[in-house]
C-alpha cells in the first residue's frame, strides 16, 4: 500500500505540472546555493520512485513526462550509476517498442544520456540492433530518427560496440543522402566513429554508395558537412597507413565507397578543395590530395 500510495504521489505531482520533475532535478543535481549538497540515498529515493512510476503506469502524458524527467537526471554522472542500480536501463529500454512516437524519442533520449556512462553501454549494447532497424524504418528526418542516430553514435565512440552496426553501414551512407542537414550532420558523426577503428575499414569502402555521395566535397556544401566528410576520408586514409596497405591493393566492386573515393570525380574535387576559401577545408583537402 505504501508503494501505491508513493506512486500515487509521483503521479499527481506529474500530471499536475513540472512539480515533481522540479523536485527531483533539485534533489539530484549536486550541489546547492551555499554548497549543500543533499544525500545521494535521497536521490536515489526519488529515482526509485520515478522508475516504478514509469514501470507501472499505461498512461502515455505521465510516460513521457517520466521519461523527460530520468533524462533530465541522466545528465549528471551520479545519477546514471545510479539509475542502472536501479534496475532503470531496461525499464527505460523497453520504452523504444511504444508507437507512441514522442514516448519513443523521450525513451531514446534517456538512453542517450544514460551511455554515456562506459558501465551503463553493457546493459544499452542489446537494443543497439532494434534501433539501427528503427531509424531506417522511422520517417526520413524525423525526431525520433534523430535521437536513435545520436544514440547510436555515443555507443560508437569506443570499438567495442561498433561490430554490432557492421550490417547497417549501406543504410547509414543511404540516409546520408536523403537526409536534411541535421540528419546529415548526425549521419556523417557515426561515420567518423566507424572510420577511426582500422577494423572497420574495409568494410566501410567496400559498401555500394550512390555516386550522388560526392557532392559531399561540392566546395559550396555547409562547412559543417563538407568538414566532416572530408575528415571521414582522412580517417579512412589513415587506417589504412596504419595497417601498411594502399586502398588500391584491396578489391574491390564498381559502385563502391573505394571506387568514389578513389576515383578520378573525387580527385578533381580534392583539387578544387585545396583553393577553397577556408583554411580548415583546404587543410584537409590539401592532406588527402597527395593520394592521387
Amino acid at each position: 500500500m505504501g508503494g501505491a500510495r508513493d506512486v500515487g504521489w509521483v503521479a499527481a505531482g506529474l500530471v499536475l505540472g513540472a512539480g515533481a520533475c522540479y523536485c527531483i532535478y533539485r534533489l539530484t543535481r549536486g550541489p546547492r546555493r551555499g554548497g549543500r549538497r543533499l544525500r545521494p540515498s535521497r536521490s536515489a529515493e526519488q529515482l526509485k520512485k520515478l522508475l516504478y512510476l514509469l514501470e507501472s503506469t499505461d498512461d502515455p502524458v505521465i510516460t513521457e513526462k517520466a521519461l523527460v524527467t530520468l533524462g533530465n537526471n541522466a545528465a549528471f554522472s551520479t545519477n546514471q550509476a545510479i539509475i542502472r542500480e536501479l534496475g532503470g536501463i531496461p525499464i527505460v529500454g523497453n520504452k523504444i517498442n511504444s508507437l507512441n512516437q514522442s514516448i519513443k524519442e523521450k525513451a531514446l533520449n534517456a538512453l542517450n544520456n544514460l551511455s554515456v556512462n562506459v558501465e551503463n553501454q553493457t546493459k544499452i549494447k542489446i537494443y543497439v540492433p532494434q534501433v539501427c532497424e528503427d531509424v531506417f524504418a522511422d520517417p526520413l528526418n524525423s525526431a525520433v530518427q534523430l535521437a536513435g542516430l545520436r544514440l547510436l553514435t555515443n555507443m560508437t565512440v569506443t570499438n567495442d560496440y561498433q561490430h554490432l552496426l557492421s550490417g547497417s553501414v549501406a543504410g547509414l551512407f543511404h540516409l546520408l543522402l536523403l537526409g536534411n542537414g541535421s540528419t546529415k550532420v548526425q549521419v556523417l558523426k557515426l561515420l567518423l566513429n566507424l572510420s577511426e577503428n582500422p577494423a572497420m575499414t574495409e568494410g566501410l569502402l567496400s559498401v555500394q554508395v550512390d555516386s550522388s555521395f560526392l557532392s559531399l566535397y561540392d566546395g559550396q556544401v555547409a562547412n559543417e558537412i563538407l568538414l566532416r566528410a572530408l575528415t571521414l576520408f582522412q580517417n579512412i586514409n589513415n587506417c589504412l597507413k596504419v595497417e601498411g596497405r594502399l586502398a588500391n591493393q584491396i578489391p574491390f566492386a564498381k559502385g563502391s565507397l573505394f571506387f568514389l573515393l578513389y576515383g578520378e570525380e573525387c580527385a578533381q574535387k580534392m583539387r578544387a578543395l585545396a583553393c577553397h576559401h577556408d583554411v580548415d577545408v583546404k587543410e584537409k583537402a590539401l592532406a588527402i590530395k597527395p593520394k592521387f
